[in-house]
C-alpha cells in the first residue's frame, strides 16, 4: 500500500465511530462517515456533532462528508473502518458489495454471531477478503478519552506489518500514541476476551468484592486468555504487551467500561435483561461469553473465568454463589 493520500470511510454511528472521526479528521485527513438513520445523519450534517454519543467532539464539515448510502461509502473509498456492534455487522454488509480490493479496519472487538468468528476471519470466510487487506485496531484506548483529548494509546495488527504502520500514520495524533503488531487473530482475540472479563470485574463491583480481588482477578484473567490464544491462535506473542494485558486492564477497571457497566449490574441482582434495558450501549461481553463458550468447548480449554460468566448470563447462575466458588478454588 502506497503512502499517497488515501480516501477514507467509517462504517457506524456509535462512540468507536465518533472517536475515529475524531482522530481522523484531526490529523487533517478528509474522512467520510456512514450513518445508517437519515435523521441522525441530517442532524450531525446540520449540527456537527453526534447527538447520542460523544456529543462533545465537533464535527467539522469541511473535513467530514456524510453519507447515508452503504454501497455508496464502499466504493468511493480506499480505507474503510468497521466501527459497528457485531450482531449487527452480518446484517449490514449482506446489503452490500464488499469491493475486494480495498483495505478493512475493524474497530469492532467482537465475534461476529452468524459465522461465530472474529471479524478479521468473517471477512475472508464471507466476504472474500484478502487476509492483506485486513487490520485490526484495539486499545488499550476508549472514546470517552479520546473525545476529552486525554493521552490516549492504540494498537493497530496486520499482516503484512506494513500495513499497520501506514494506517499509523493516518490514526497518530497529538494525544493519540500508535504501537504495530503482527499479530492481528491474536489481537482481535485478546480484544474479545478482555470483554468477558470485564463483566465478571463488573459482577465482583456490584457483589461488593474490593480492589484486593480485582488484583487477583485480573492476574488470573490474563493468563487465562494466554492460554485460550495459544490454542485458537498459535503464535509468539508477549502477553504483557498493551494489546493485551493493557486493554484488559483498561476495560476491568475504567468507569467508561460498558462491559463493567454491564457486569456491575449483574451483581447488583439485575437480570440481563433488565441490565441490557438499562444500558443504551451495546456490551460486546455478551455475546462473546457465549460464543466464546462454544470455541474453548471445542478445543477442550480449561477456562474457569469465562466459564463463570458464561453461566451467570446464560444459565442463569447465581452471581453471589459462582463467584464465592471462583474465589475460594480458582483464582490464584
Amino acid at each position: 500500500m502506497s503512502d499517497s493520500k488515501k480516501s477514507i470511510g467509517i462504517i457506524g454511528s456509535g462512540s468507536w465511530a465518533t472517536a475515529l472521526v475524531k482522530m481522523i479528521s484531526d490529523t487533517q485527513e478528509p474522512v467520510n462517515w456512514w450513518i445508517r438513520n437519515p435523521e441522525k445523519a441530517a442532524y450531525i450534517a446540520s449540527h456537527h456533532h453526534n447527538p447520542d454519543y460523544l456529543s462533545g467532539v465537533e464535527i467539522h464539515p469541511e473535513k467530514v462528508g456524510i453519507l447515508t448510502d452503504l454501497q455508496e461509502i464502499l466504493d468511493t473509498s480506499d480505507i474503510i473502518f468497521l466501527a459497528i456492534p457485531s450482531a449487527f455487522l452480518h446484517q449490514c454488509l449482506s446489503e452490500v458489495v464488499l469491493p475486494k480490493d480495498r483495505i478493512y479496519v475493524s474497530a469492532i472487538k467482537g465475534i461476529e454471531p452468524f459465522s461465530n468468528k472474529v471479524i478479521a476471519r468473517y471477512l475472508e470466510s464471507q466476504h472474500g477478503i484478502s487476509t492483506e487487506q485486513i487490520a485490526i485496531v484495539s486499545g488499550p484506548c476508549h472514546a470517552e478519552e479520546v473525545a476529552a483529548e486525554k493521552l490516549s494509546y492504540l494498537t493497530i495488527a496486520s499482516t503484512p506489518l506494513s500495513l499497520a504502520e501506514t494506517l499509523k500514520k493516518i490514526l497518530q495524533g497529538p494525544f493519540i500514541k500508535v504501537s504495530c503488531s503482527n499479530d492481528p487473530i491474536g489481537v482481535e482475540y485478546a480484544a474479545v476476551m478482555k470483554n468477558i472479563y470485564a463483566i465478571g470485574a463488573g459482577i465482583s463491583h456490584g457483589l461488593g468484592y474490593g480492589d484486593n480481588f480485582l488484583a487477583l482477578y485480573t492476574s488470573s484473567a490474563i493468563r487465562e486468555m494466554n492460554v485460550f490464544l495459544h490454542a485458537v491462535e498459535p503464535a509468539e506473542r508477549e502477553i504483557n504487551e498493551a494489546a493485551y494485558l493493557g486493554d484488559l486492564l483498561v476495560t476491568c477497571y475504567s468507569q467508561y467500561s460498558r462491559n463493567r457497566m454491564f457486569g456491575n449490574m449483574l451483581g447488583k441482582g439485575y437480570s440481563v435483561s433488565a441490565a441490557q434495558l438499562e444500558m443504551n450501549m451495546v456490551a460486546e461481553g455478551y455475546y462473546a461469553a457465549n460464543l466464546v463458550h462454544k470455541k474453548f468447548t471445542v478445543l477442550n480449554v480449561t477456562m474457569p473465568i469465562a466459564s463463570a460468566i458464561y453461566k451467570i448470563i446464560y444459565e442463569k447462575a447465581s452471581a453471589k454463589k459462582t463467584f464465592q466458588e471462583l474465589s475460594n478454588t480458582q483464582l490464584h
